[in-house]
Order: structure tokens, then sequence, then C-alpha cells
């Protein structure tokens, strides 16, 4: 199985039970070993209070981009920690994309770093992820 094989099963593996991204009404656009692209289209029950896209769903997009980027070797692989910076504001409408690159890999620990951009390629937030891979497989191989 090529890496770029493992990356899919792994993530189809991982979407096919992730509720909570599906809830969100995020979108998994790509994967590859180490990498993900997941979007959210931006609606009204995304917005907080002073109409723009809720810090909390921007940092669960972020967060999901992350999970696949470091679940891609079909290692069962949970967050360690993560910090976000917001820079601009996500609006209603808006079409966001995050996309995870991982920075290091070493034994079981991972750090990644995410960028979600709006449709102008405007950079809305900055998200980096730490890793710890645990027991199991997402699929048996």
């Amino acid at each position: 199985m090529t890496p770029q094989e493992r990356a899919e099963k792994s993530a189809k593996a991982m979407w096919s039970n992730d509720e909570a991204s599906q809830w969100i009404g995020l979108h998994l656009e790509d994967t590859n070993e180490g990498t993900a692209i997941v979007s959210l289209d931006v609606e009204k029950h995304h917005c907080n209070g002073h109409g723009m896209c809720h810090g909390g769903i921007i940092f669960a997009l972020a967060d999901s981009a992350f999970a696949f980027a470091c679940n891609s070797r079909n290692q069962a692989t949970v967050a360690q920690n993560n910090a976000i910076t917001y820079i601009l504001p996500g609006q209603l409408g808006d079409h966001l994309t995050a996309k995870a690159t991982e920075v290091s890999l070493s034994g079981r620990n991972g750090i990644y770093d995410v960028f979600i951009f709006n449709q102008s390629n405007q950079l809305i937030a900055t998200f980096r992820g730490h890793s710890r891979a645990i027991k199991g497989q997402l699929f048996q191989e």
C-alpha cells in the first residue's frame, strides 16, 4: 500500500465515525501522508453574537484538519496540545479552508501547522497542534 493509499483509507475510516465534523458541516477535501485539507462554508448557525464565525468553529475546523493529517499513517493519534491565533474574522458566507502540514514527527510525538484561509486567500487563523500516537489503528492492515 502506498502512503497516499494509506492516508486515504485512514481518512475514510476516521470520517465514517467523525460525527462532530460532519455535524458542524466540515468537508474533507484532501489527505496525504502528514497532510490534510478540510473546508467549511460559514452559515448562520456558525456565527456568534457579533455576526462573525465563532472562534470555536474555526478551532474545530483546524483541529479536524490536524486530526486527519496526524492519523494519515494508520496509527491512532490524538491531540496532546493545540493553540490557535485568530488573525481575521470569518464572515457569514465565507468558504474557509484549513490546510494541515506535518512539521515534525519523532517517535510517538508530532507537530503540525494548520493555516486557515477564506475564499479570497486571506489568512484567517494559524493553529499549531502537538500529537501523541496511542495504541491502535484506524483499519486492519
